[in-house]
């Protein structure tokens, strides 16, 4: 097994909490940014904050179980194991809706520049995001009950590939639509400043979807392995590296705080002002 010292992994956690509730702050507090955008962003700022919050309670209960306070067969403990379970499943299907909410509302910003604040209203905005984390809740939790059953495994470890190739549909199309979309638009008054700002929108989700498939994706590949070939000695070799998986985990709820606040000037304002008092 490869290790990550208990130092760093906590570090790595209380840093990528601390950082999202940051953005969590700074849109509350700046009334500027109580935007549909913004409000996805949060979304995804939660989702990492659970991520973070399950691999720190599930290091610190690793802990106990080799202190001896707690046994790893017992009834509390595997309520206590359900319950992480289910707060990973939750955050993982958080960032991924998230994202796909933040790309949906890219493509309008983009092909439906004049109508956009008719189409995406800040009421259906939270309308979303109540459907998406009520889905998301119950699906973590039927999950995290069934695990052991293949029938559950399968549709969930699927659910991740085929959500990613959704977005990237949409992004490839984005992309090639996005010059002459601009061209027709021209014309008008502002367009090419407006047009420049949402395909900079465009670039920071683009930045967001990559550095979640490669925090998320090796760990999404361990659980298939776990379940399908625990016992093969090339995916034991590949499980021995669990615990570096999980710290990517946690990096990637540090790496999303930083991205908005290097793309988003308004945001980077904010934290200025809040630090600055």
């Amino acid at each position: 097994q490869v290790v990550v010292p208990e130092e760093v992994f906590f570090t790595v956690a209380a840093a990528g909490i601390l950082e999202n509730l940051l953005v969590l702050i700074a849109v509350v507090r700046n009334k500027n940014l109580h935007l549909p955008m913004y409000f996805f962003i949060c979304s995804l700022a939660i989702s990492d904050m659970l991520g973070s919050l399950y691999k720190t309670l599930e290091n610190i209960f690793i802990i106990l179980c080799k202190m001896g306070y707690l046994t790893p067969r017992g009834d509390f403990e595997k309520k206590l194991d359900d319950a992480m379970d289910s707060m990973f499943i939750l955050s993982l299907l958080g960032s991924i809706f998230s994202l796909l909410a933040i790309a949906a509302d890219r493509y309008i910003t983009i092909f439906y520049a004049l109508r956009y604040h008719n189409i995406m209203t800040l009421r259906r905005a939270l309308v979303i995001l109540a459907i998406i984390w009520m889905f998301c809740a119950g699906s973590s939790i039927a999950i995290a009950l069934f695990s052991y059953e293949a029938a559950t495994v399968i549709p969930f470890t699927i659910l991740f590939p085929l959500m990613m190739f959704f977005i990237l549909c949409l992004y490839v199309h984005m992309f090639l639509l996005a010059r002459s979309h601009a061209k027709k638009i021209a014309s008008l008054p502002t367009s090419t400043a407006h047009q420049r700002t949402n395909m900079k929108g465009a670039i920071t989700l683009t930045i967001f979807l990559g550095v979640f498939l490669c925090c998320w994706a090796p760990f999404v590949l361990h659980i298939l392995l776990a379940r399908f070939c625990p016992h093969n000695p090339y995916c034991a070799c590949y499980m021995s590296i669990f615990h570096v998986n999980g710290t990517l985990i946690m990096c990637n709820a540090i790496i999303d705080p930083m991205i908005f606040a290097f793309r988003s000037p308004e945001l980077r304002s904010t934290f200025k002002k809040m630090f600055c008092c």
